[in-house]
């Protein structure tokens, strides 16, 4: 990769600092960022000073950190390399990549790999997605290894982002015909019919979310044309019944406000060629009290299953503004004490 680590030579418990050293100055600056922004981030979260030494970086911390904080930098210089870019959030994914333990079998000067291992990179007509947590790593793995699996966790964490972007990713290969993405109208009720329009104006304030997703992985227009083919369908989860959803990929997010006969009826929709991801955060169910959660019910009569998956988030998965991980864990922790 062009990338070498120089240790001074001392005893390796005295070392103080790693040097790496980057050939393609052009890259380097990107790597740091304007105004050395990245280098920054990378020393606030990690916990470690970066000096810029020509085309070298020296990395000053503890052993830990210092190591970590070279496989970071490592992994970002090997993503321009491959051409592409380094934003605030790419850096924020590699370092949470990045302090996941060291393999003590790697040979000594191989490059760690953070982005797209285990195949887990999503291309898309717009942009590549790419999990920036070992959860979602397994979470995007998992959807390709099984045709149904669930990812449950709180907001911000990804789960029908990359849900989503998967169904793009397998709909573009030809893996699947269509993608249909549903969620349950809970809010609508009897005042849905005082709403304005027709049926499809109605619900579509609740579907935003998932057109939203679409919409930043393939071109506006596309998403039109598909839509009017019928080969992607948005609709809210009580227009899935009596179907049968074949070489389509199904999307069900928000399931934890689905009833259980709803979420029976939904997996029960499960066709030939088929794959479903259902989504949902335990802490947000909006159903009428002493109704419960379908979500929470399959949870409890699916583990186990052959070909289901299971895949928990927490706060530290949150990929959102900083501030949201903490409001979350605020909340928990009162939960915590007040149960």
């Amino acid at each position: 990769m062009g990338i070498s680590a120089l240790t001074p030579p001392t005893r390796a418990e005295d070392i103080v600092e790693t040097v790496l050293e980057f050939p393609d100055n052009r890259l380097l600056i990107d790597l740091c960022g304007e105004y050395d922004r990245n280098l920054a981030q990378i020393e606030h979260q990690m916990g470690v000073h970066v000096l810029r030494r020509g085309n070298r970086l020296a990395v000053i911390g503890d052993k830990i950190s210092r190591e970590q904080a070279a496989a970071v930098l490592r992994s970002l210089y090997a993503r321009l390399e491959g051409g592409r870019n380094v934003a605030a959030g790419d850096v924020d994914g590699a370092i949470r990549m990045g302090r996941t333990p060291a393999d003590p079998l790697r040979a000594e000067g191989e490059q760690i790999e953070m982005f797209g291992a285990q195949g887990v990179e999503l291309r898309t007509r717009k942009k590549p997605i790419e999990p920036r947590t070992e959860a979602q790593k397994t979470y995007v793995a998992n959807l390709f290894q099984n045709e149904l699996g669930f990812g449950i966790g709180p907001a911000g964490t990804g789960k029908t982002y990359l849900a989503v972007a998967v169904g793009v990713t397998m709909f573009i290969s030809g893996a699947v015909e269509r993608i249909v993405l549903s969620r349950p109208a809970v809010e609508a009720g009897e005042r849905l019919g005082f709403l304005p329009g027709d049926m499809k104006e109605k619900v579509d304030p609740y579907m935003q979310p998932l057109y939203d997703a679409l919409n930043d992985f393939l071109p506006a227009k596309q998403v039109q044309k598909l839509m009017e083919e019928k080969r992607i369908e948005i609709a809210p989860l009580a227009f899935m019944r009596g179907r049968t959803l074949s070489n389509a990929f199904v999307v069900l997010d928000e399931a934890q406000n689905a009833t259980t006969m709803q979420m029976k009826m939904f997996l029960t929709r499960l066709g030939e060629g088929s794959r479903m991801v259902i989504t949902g955060d335990r802490t947000q169910i909006d159903l009428p009290r002493g109704v419960p959660s379908g979500l929470q019910e399959a949870e409890r009569i699916l583990k186990g299953v052959k070909g289901v998956s299971f895949n928990y988030f927490t706060s530290k998965d949150v990929v959102r503004h900083p501030l949201v991980a903490r409001i979350i864990e605020a909340y928990e922790s009162d939960e915590a004490h007040g149960a």
